[in-house]
C-alpha cells in the first residue's frame, strides 16, 4: 500500500505506480493486452515527451499504445476518421491540435465507450450530470486520489472547505470545480478576467490549472493549505508549475511539477481504460449494459 512522505511534498511517480499495478491486474483478467490508439497532429518536442511517458505507462498498465500520426496538413474530417476508425478499446487525441481543424467536431467522434479522456462533449457532459457509467476526467481522478491518500481519506469531509480553483479550462478547472461542488465544498474559481488572487488566503485547498509559470508565491497562502499545482508551462526551458516551489514550506500537502500530478493523471487515464473495457466485457458476457460509476464519493 502507498505511503506518503511526512513532509507533505507528494510524490506523483509513487502514486501513479501503485494506481498502475493495480490497473495492470484488473486488465489481466480480461485475458489479453488492450490496444489504445493516440491521435497525435503537429507534435512538439512537449506532446512528442507526453507520448513517450504514455507510452510506457501503457506498459505498466498492461495495454499498448498505438500512436497514429495524422499528417499536418490534414481536414477536420481526415483527423475524424483517424478517430473512428475500428480496432482498438479506447481512443485519446493528443491536445492541443492546430488551429487548422475543428477540436470539438474530433473530440466528439470519440465514441463513449472509448473515451477515457473524457473530452467528447457526451462523455463530458455524462460526468457533469452524474449520469450512470460517468467517468472523472483523469486529472480530477488524480486530485481525487492525492486527497484520499494524504489529508481527507474520508472525502465526506470535504464538505463546507474552502476551495479556490486557479484557471477554468476544460482539463483541469471546470471539473475539478464539478466535483469539488458535489462533494460539498465552497468553491470559488479565479481567472485573469475575474477576481484577484487574495481569495487564496483563506483557501483550505487550492487547485492549480492556468498554465502561469511560478503564478502563486507562498505568502498568498495560508499555513497548512492543500496546494494541488495541476497547472504546467514552460520557462527557461523547464516544465514548471503554477506555484513556486517555496509554496512547499506553508503547505501541508503540495505536488510539485514536475513529478506530481502528471503522473498521477496519465496514471488515472489507464484506469479509466481499463473501466470501459471491464465494463464493455461484462456486457458481452451479461447481455445487459453496465453502469457502474467512478462519480463515487
Amino acid at each position: 500500500m502507498f505511503e506518503e512522505p511526512m513532509d507533505g511534498i507528494i510524490d506523483g511517480r509513487a502514486i501513479a505506480a501503485d494506481i498502475l499495478r493495480a490497473t495492470r491486474e484488473r486488465v489481466a483478467e480480461l485475458g489479453r493486452a488492450p490496444l489504445v490508439r493516440a491521435i497525435v497532429m503537429s507534435p512538439n518536442s512537449a506532446t512528442e515527451s507526453y507520448l513517450r511517458i504514455k507510452s510506457a505507462r501503457a506498459e505498466d498498465a498492461g495495454m499498448v499504445l498505438d500512436v497514429v500520426r495524422v499528417a499536418e496538413d490534414a481536414t477536420t474530417e481526415e483527423v475524424m476518421n483517424a478517430v473512428k476508425a475500428s480496432g482498438v478499446d479506447a481512443v485519446i487525441v493528443q491536445l492541443p491540435l492546430p488551429d487548422s481543424v475543428t477540436t470539438n467536431l474530433i473530440l466528439d467522434e470519440i465514441p463513449l465507450s472509448q473515451d477515457a479522456d473524457v473530452l467528447s462533449q457526451a462523455a463530458y457532459e455524462s460526468f457533469v450530470y452524474r449520469k450512470e457509467g460517468a467517468l472523472l476526467p483523469p486529472v480530477t481522478a488524480a486530485i481525487r486520489e492525492v486527497l484520499l491518500r494524504t489529508t481527507y481519506p474520508d472525502l465526506s469531509a470535504l464538505k463546507g472547505k474552502s476551495v479556490v480553483i486557479v484557471g477554468n479550462g476544460k482539463l483541469v478547472g471546470q471539473p475539478a470545480a464539478v466535483w469539488f461542488e458535489e462533494m460539498g465544498a465552497n468553491i470559488d474559481v479565479l481567472t485573469r478576467e475575474s477576481k484577484s488572487l487574495e481569495e487564496l488566503q483563506n483557501a483550505d485547498i487550492v487547485i492549480l490549472g492556468a498554465g502561469s509559470p511560478h503564478l502563486v508565491k507562498p505568502e498568498m497562502l495560508k499555513q497548512g493549505v492543500v496546494l494541488i499545482d495541476a497547472g504546467t508551462s514552460e520557462s527557461n526551458g523547464a516544465i514548471v508549475g503554477d506555484a513556486d516551489p517555496r509554496c512547499a514550506e506553508v503547505a501541508s500537502v503540495f505536488t510539485p511539477v514536475p513529478g506530481g500530478m502528471g503522473p498521477i493523471a496519465v496514471a488515472c487515464l489507464f484506469q479509466n481504460v481499463a473501466e470501459l473495457l471491464v465494463r464493455a466485457n461484462n456486457e458481452v458476457k451479461t447481455g445487459q449494459p453496465a453502469s457502474q460509476s467512478k462519480f463515487d464519493k
